[in-house]
C-alpha cells in the first residue's frame, strides 16, 4: 500500500470570518474557510481548497484585477502572497497589528492595507520594480481617530476614500496633485461600514452602522487633476522616513511623524475651499474650488428597522457598473437599492442571523451573502430571484462521516441535529436531514446505496431515502433512551443501535420496521458497534465502557454472545473487510485485534507516544502530563486489510501496520493557532507575576474579566465565554471504499486526503528499452499491444491514454485477449479514472466491457478497490447524462 496521501479537499466549512472576493470573470467565489481557501466555480458547479495555510484564520483578503495574485492576511496581522496559477504562498510579511481590509488598485499598480487607523499603500509586485520584496511601502496615511473599516479606490487609481469607525470618511491622494487637499466628509452618526467611488467620477455614496446612506458629489472631475512630481513639504519629510519601510523600526517612525503632523493636514484640510476663493484675478488661470456637497440622505430600512431597535448594518457593497447597492442587517435580511434614486428594487431575509458580508460579482448579476454565526454562503440571482449556490456547513461540530459504497458521496453527522449528504466530486452539499431534535452521534450507508441510517440523542435512530430524499423509517426503543451508535448488516435487512444511558443494544428489521429483540449484557454504555462485513455472516461486535467486547449472532433467538475481557474501557470496534479479524481501540491509546472465531489476540498497537501533544491555554499542567490523557476515539481498516487508520483528541490521524504494529505515517490536520490545544508549550508573553493571561477574557469594559478556568469534566470550552477558542480534535475517520482517499471529520471540518497521483513515479517491470519514444514508435508501426504494454510499465497516465486511443475500436477484443493478468489489474483503475474526465464515453466504456468479460471469471485479477473506482466513476457519469436528458 502507497502512502503517499496529500490534502485534497475541506468539505463541511463554507464559511468562517473575513471577507469574500469574486475571480474577474465573475464565475468563481473565494471564501475563507478558517485558515484556509475555498474557491467555488459556480459555472461547473464545483468547490476545490487551495493547499495554502495560514497559521491563524484569514480576516481580509483581496484578489488583483487580473486574477493572477491573492493577497490574504489573518487576525494576527501576517499576509501572505498567493499565486492563483501555481496555488503557492510566493511571499510573506508581517504586519504589526491586525489587518482590518485590503484593496487592490483597478490598474493592479498598488494596493492599499487598512491597520487600525493607518493606510499602507504598496506596489505590486507585478511591477517592475527591481525589488526583491514584493511589499514595497511606497506612502503612509493616517485614516482618522479610530480604526479604518473600509477603503476604495477610484477608478484612475489615484484617489483613495477611507471610511472609519469615529463616523468620518477621508478622500486622499496617493501622491501630490496641485490643485487637490485631503477632503473629510462627515455628516454620520455611527461608524462607517462602506465608503464607494463612482465610476470615472470622484462622487462618492458613504454608509453607516446605523442605516445612513449620504451621496456626495465633487465639484472637480479626475481630469481636472494634473500630477505633478513635486511632493507637498509635509510629503517631503514623509518620504524621507520612508526609506526602506519593509521592516517594523520604519513603520514605527512613520506612525509617530504622521500623529505629529495631524494637526497641519487637519488645518490644511479646513482651508481649502477658503484658500480657492480668494485666488487673486491678475490675469492668471483661475483654479476652480475642491469640495464636496452633500447631495442626500437616507435611511436604508427604516421602516423595518423601527420595528427592532437593536438592528444594525453589518455588510455592504456597491457596483458601480449597474449602480445597485446591497446592504445587510444583522437580523439577516438584505436590501437592494438603485442609485442614486434609492429605490428598494428587492428585500430578502435569508437567516436569523447577521450578514457578515456582502458582494457583487464584475457583471452584477450574482450578489454574495455570507454569514459567519451559521457558516452560511450565498449566491443569489436578483434579476431572476434564484439561488445559483446555496451552502451551509454544520453550525456545531461535525461528530460522524460515513462513505457511501461506491465513494461518491459522504454523509456527515453533527451536533446541531442534521444529516448532510456530501458529492466528493463537487465538493457541495446537496441534501440536509433535519429530522433529528438532538445531536448525531453515528450515520452509516446501506451496503446497496439506496438509504443511510443515523442515530441520535433524541432516543431515535432514523433510515432516509437517498433517492427521493426522506425520511422513510423512524425507529424506537420501548423506553426514551439516548443512542450513541449504529450499524446495518449486510444484507441491509437488520439494523442495530447501542444504548448510552441504557447499556443494551436494540435491534430492529428494516422492511418492517419493528423492534425484533432487546440484546441485554453490557454493564455500561455501548460505545461501538459492528456488522462483519461479509455475505455469509451476521456476527456482530459491540464494544462497551466496562471493559469488554461481546461477540453477537444475530440470527440466533436467545442473546448468546462470546466475551473477550479487555483492561480498558473499549472506545470503538471496526472489522476487517474479510470480515476475520477485528480491531478494538481502548482507552489507554492502544488498539488490540482478535480473530473473531477463536476469540485470540493476535496483535496490538500502543499509540500514545504518536499522538501528537498539546497544552490547551487554561490547563495548569504540561503538554507531557496532559498526552497521558490522549486515546483513540476512531479507527478504520484499509481497503486491502493490511494498516488501520487512528485518530483521536489530537490533531494528528496514524496509519498503522496491522501485523507489524508499527506506525507508517503520521498526518498533522492543521496548524491553526486559532484553535486550542496545538502549542505544546505556553506563550512566555502571557505569563506575568499575576499568573496565565489568557485565563482571562478580554472585555471592552473597565472592571477586568473572568476567569476563564473551565468546569471539571468539560471538555469543549464554554462556549459562553467571549474569549472561546474551539480545541481541535479529530471525531470519525473513513477510508473510501475505492482506497484512493480517506477522510477525517475534524474541528476544522471534512478534510480529504487523496494519493498524489501525479507526483510520484512508479514503474512496474520497468528495463532498459522501455522508453517513452518506443512507445511512440510501437504506436506508429501499428503494434498496439507492446506499447499498451510498455506504456503500463511506465505508469504515466498521459502516455497509457495516448496508447489507448490510438487503438482502433475494433481491435479492443484483440489487445485485451494478448494482455497478462497483471497487466489487466493495473489498466482498470486507470480506466476509471479517464471515465471522468475524457470525453470518449462510449470508447471506454468498451475497454470496461471487455476487460470485465475477458477476466472478471478469473480470481485475484481485479482488487475490490479497483471495481468500487470503476462503479464510482459510472454512478457519477451517469448522473452527469442524466442531468442532460432531463434537460
Amino acid at each position: 500500500m502507497k502512502f503517499s496521501y496529500k490534502f485534497s479537499n475541506l468539505l463541511g466549512t463554507i464559511y468562517r470570518c473575513g471577507n469574500l472576493v469574486f475571480t474577474p470573470d465573475g464565475n468563481s467565489i473565494i471564501s475563507p474557510v478558517g485558515n484556509r481557501l475555498t474557491i467555488y466555480d459556480l459555472k461547473n458547479n464545483k468547490a476545490r481548497t487551495l493547499d495554502v495555510e495560514s497559521r491563524f484564520n484569514y480576516t481580509a483578503i483581496a484578489l488583483s484585477p487580473d486574477g493572477s495574485l491573492l493577497l490574504a492576511a489573518n487576525e494576527h496581522g501576517q499576509a501572505q502572497l498567493i499565486s492563483m496559477i501555481s496555488c503557492m504562498v510566493i511571499h510573506q510579511h508581517k504586519f504589526k497589528d491586525k489587518v482590518q481590509y485590503i484593496a487592490f488598485s483597478p490598474s493592479g499598480a498598488f494596493f492599499a492595507v487598512a491597520m487600525q487607523n493607518l493606510v499602507l499603500v504598496f506596489k505590486s509586485p507585478g511591477e517592475l520594480t527591481g525589488e526583491y520584496n514584493p511589499f514595497v511601502l511606497e506612502r503612509t496615511y493616517l485614516g482618522g481617530y479610530d480604526d479604518v473599516s473600509y477603503l476604495d479606490w477610484s477608478s484612475d487609481s489615484r484617489f483613495l476614500l477611507v471610511g472609519c469607525r469615529d463616523s468620518t470618511t477621508k478622500v486622499i491622494g496617493r501622491h501630490y496633485m496641485k490643485n487637490f487637499r485631503t477632503f473629510i466628509l462627515s455628516g454620520h452618526t455611527d461608524a462607517i461600514v462602506s465608503c464607494f467611488f463612482e465610476a470615472n467620477s470622484l462622487h462618492a455614496n458613504t454608509i453607516s452602522r446605523n442605516g445612513q446612506l449620504c451621496l456626495w458629489e465633487c465639484s472637480l472631475t479626475l481630469s481636472d487633476f494634473n500630477d505633478e512630481e513635486k511632493q507637498s513639504p509635509i510629503e517631503q519629510k514623509r518620504t524621507k522616513i520612508d526609506g526602506d519601510n519593509s521592516d517594523e523600526e520604519s513603520e514605527d517612525e512613520i506612525e509617530e511623524t504622521v500623529e505629529k503632523r495631524i494637526e497641519n493636514v487637519d488645518s490644511l484640510t479646513e482651508n481649502i475651499v477658503d484658500e480657492n476663493e480668494h485666488n487673486d484675478n491678475e490675469g492668471e488661470k483661475k483654479c476652480h474650488p475642491f469640495y464636496y456637497k452633500k447631495l442626500a440622505r437616507h435611511y436604508l430600512a427604516d421602516e423595518p428597522r423601527k420595528e427592532q431597535r437593536d438592528v444594525v448594518l453589518t455588510a455592504a457593497y456597491y457596483n458601480k457598473r449597474i449602480k445597485i447597492l446591497v446592504v445587510g442587517f444583522s437580523n439577516g435580511s438584505f436590501y437592494l437599492y438603485e442609485l442614486p434614486d434609492v429605490n428598494m428594487i428587492h428585500s430578502l431575509t435569508i437567516s436569523d442571523y447577521a450578514i457578515s458580508t456582502a458582494l457583487f460579482n464584475s457583471t452584477g448579476d450574482w450578489v454574495a451573502l455570507a454569514s459567519k454565526e451559521l457558516g452560511q454562503l450565498l449566491v443569489w440571482e436578483w434579476q431572476s430571484e434564484q439561488y445559483i449556490m446555496k451552502q451551509q456547513g454544520h453550525s456545531s461540530e461535525m461528530i460522524c462521516i460515513s462513505y457511501s459504497p461506491d465513494g461518491q458521496y459522504i454523509a456527515t453527522g453533527g451536533e446541531d441535529s442534521k444529516v448532510k449528504l456530501w458529492n466528493t466530486q463537487s465538493g457541495f452539499c446537496f441534501v440536509t436531514f433535519t429530522e433529528h431534535t438532538s445531536a448525531i452521534t453515528a450515520v452509516q450507508f446501506s451496503r446497496s446505496k439506496k438509504f443511510l441510517v443515523s442515530s441520535s440523542l433524541d432516543g431515535t435512530v432514523r433510515a432516509f431515502d437517498i433517492t427521493r430524499y426522506r425520511n422513510f423509517r423512524t425507529f424506537t426503543s420501548p423506553r426514551l433512551i439516548q443512542f450513541s451508535c449504529v450499524a446495518v448488516d449486510y444484507s441491509d435487512e437488520l439494523i442495530v443501535a447501542g444504548g448510552q444511558d441504557v447499556f443494551e443494544i436494540y435491534l430492529w428489521s428494516i422492511k418492517l420496521g419493528t423492534l425484533l429483540e432487546v440484546i441485554s449484557g453490557h454493564e455500561a454504555p455501548v460505545s461501538s458497534l459492528a456488522f462483519a462485513p461479509v455475505p455469509t455472516s451476521s456476527t456482530l461486535v459491540s464494544g462497551s465502557w466496562d471493559k469488554t467486547i461481546k461477540i453477537w449472532n444475530c440470527l440466533e433467538t436467545k442473546s448468546e454472545h462470546e466475551t473477550i475481557d479487555l483492561l480498558h474501557d473499549v472506545t470503538c470496534v471496526c472489522f476487517n473487510p474479510n470480515g476475520e479479524h477485528v480491531a478494538v481501540a481502548t482507552l489507554n491509546a492502544g488498539i488490540t485485534v482478535f480473530d473473531v472465531k477463536t476469540a485470540t489476540q493476535i496483535s496490538s498497537i500502543e499509540g500514545r507516544k504518536d499522538l501528537a501533544s498539546g497544552r490547551l491555554e487554561t490547563d495548569i499542567i504540561t503538554a507531557k502530563r496532559n498526552q497521558l490523557g490522549r486515546y483513540f476515539s476512531t479507527i478504520e481498516y484499509s481497503v486491502d486489510g493490511e494498516c488501520i487508520l487512528a485518530a483521536g483528541r489530537s490533531h494528528a490521524i496514524c496509519i498503522y501496520h496491522v501485523k507489524e504494529g508499527i506506525l507508517l505515517k503520521k498526518f498533522e490536520i492543521t496548524q491553526n493557532r486559532s484553535f486550542d490545544g496545538l502549542n505544546e508549550y505556553i506563550n512566555r508573553r502571557n505569563m506575568t507575576e499575576f499568573g496565565n493571561m489568557a485565563l482571562i477574557e478580554q472585555r471592552e469594559e473597565t472592571e477586568g474579566g473572568k476567569v476563564a478556568i473551565r468546569l471539571p469534566g468539560v471538555q469543549k470550552g464554554d462556549m459562553a465565554a467571549r474569549h472561546f477558542k474551539p480545541e481541535v480534535k479529530v471525531f470519525s475517520v473513513k477510508f473510501s471504499p475505492t482506497g484512493q482517499s480517506f477522510a477525517a471529520a475534524c474541528t476544522e471540518g471534512l478534510c480529504i486526503y487523496s494519493l498524489d497521483k501525479g507526483v510520484v513515479f512508479d514503474p512496474f517491470n520497468l528495463s532498459l528499452e522501455v522508453t517513452p519514444k518506443a512507445v511512440k514508435d510501437a504506436v506508429k508501426n501499428g503494434e498496439f499491444s507492446k506499447a499498451l504494454i510498455m506504456a503500463l510499465k511506465l505508469n504515466e497516465t498521459n502516455l497509457i491514454m495516448f496508447s489507448l486511443e490510438s487503438i482502433p475500436f475494433e481491435d479492443v477484443q484483440l489487445v485485451i485477449s494478448d494482455m497478462p493478468n497483471e497487466y489487466a489489474h493495473r489498466l482498470l483503475p486507470i480506466i476509471a479514472r479517464l471515465l471522468q474526465t475524457s470525453p470518449h464515453i462510449e470508447f471506454y466504456l468498451e475497454w470496461s466491457c471487455k476487460l470485465l468479460l475477458t477476466f472478471g471469471n478469473k480470481d485475484g485479477v481485479f482488487q475490490h478497490s479497483s471495481l468500487l473506482a470503476l462503479h464510482e466513476s459510472l454512478s457519477h457519469k451517469y448522473e452527469a447524462l442524466n442531468k442532460i436528458r432531463q434537460l
